[in-house]
């Protein structure tokens, strides 16, 4: 079985395809969002269930800053 994961310009998976990842897509997109709305770094940590430091960073661009370069497909062991 193969999937397609987005790679940076050296090749590494990068965003929710990255094997350390703890957020998907969708969630970091979603903490934008609210922030684009006016919320709190706190607030958005305590909806999101994630430290507010994570929040910030992520606000600030020092957290899922790349984007993706090409796709590239991996296999993925079965079972």
């Amino acid at each position: 079985m193969t999937k397609l994961v987005a790679v940076n310009e050296s090749g590494l998976r990068i965003g929710e395809d990255h094997p350390k990842a703890r957020y998907t897509n969708h969630e970091i997109d979603l903490v934008l969002q609210l922030r684009d709305q006016g919320a709190s770094y706190g607030e958005i940590a305590a909806k999101m269930d994630m430290p507010k430091s994570t929040v910030q960073d992520i606000c600030n661009g020092r957290r899922r800053n790349q984007y993706p370069a090409e796709f590239k497909q991996v296999r993925i062991p079965d079972g």
